[in-house]
């Protein structure tokens, strides 16, 4: 099913609603569809290559928007919707995540999970959920969801738009390591930034 799904987003690439579809991929990727926005990213790039930076936008705030949909499907709906799209990815029991998140220590290890997930296979649409279900800081979710996401999908439109097509190999096999050193970097970077707020806030 999920090759199926994955050839017809790639010929969405192709059609003259291109960025609709995009738009549009991009915002249910974040809480159930399982084809990332990148399928589409790559190949309308390497079409109209001094678009990129619309297209990364696109893609960014459109993931984002879903997110905070899945955000909320977690927050109020997490029993009658949420359980149901963990179940399509055979994931379950879920309640224990509350207890992972109620100390400092649990809230860093969640903003560790989220930035990795915006940016590498993870499921970023079971981080969003359970975000809402734990009720995670909003506003460190929209952060981290947008600062993740919109790095992910702004690097690969980059290269496509200024490197052209040869990029798209190198992409796709190195994607995953450069995505993980970004997010360690950021993770770093948000933990000095938590405690500064805390600090600041106290």
């Amino acid at each position: 099913m999920f090759k199926e799904l994955y050839y017809k987003s790639l010929k969405l690439a192709a059609h003259k609603s291109s960025k609709f579809f995009l738009g549009l991929i991009s915002f249910i990727e974040s809480f159930i569809f399982p084809i990332p926005p990148d399928v589409l990213i790559i190949p309308m790039t390497i079409a109209k290559r001094k678009q990129w930076l619309k297209i990364a936008l696109i893609a960014t705030v459109c993931s984002v928007l879903g997110a905070c949909l899945g955000y909320f499907i977690g927050y109020v709906f997490f029993n009658e919707i949420g359980i149901k799209i963990f179940e399509l990815y055979n994931v379950d029991n879920t309640s224990f995540l509350k207890n992972k998140v109620s100390t400092e220590g649990g809230v860093i290890a969640w903003m560790t999970l989220l930035a990795i997930a915006g940016f590498t296979p993870v499921p970023f649409k079971l981080l969003t959920i359970t975000s809402g279900f734990v009720h995670f800081n909003f506003l460190y979710f929209i952060i981290i969801s947008f600062i993740t996401r919109g790095s992910r999908f702004f690097i690969i439109a980059f290269l496509i738009g200024n490197f052209g097509p040869a990029m798209k190999k190198i992409i796709e096999k190195k994607l995953l390591l450069v995505s993980v050193i970004i997010s360690i970097i950021l993770i770093i970077f948000a933990y000095f930034v938590y405690n500064f707020l805390i600090k600041f806030t106290s």
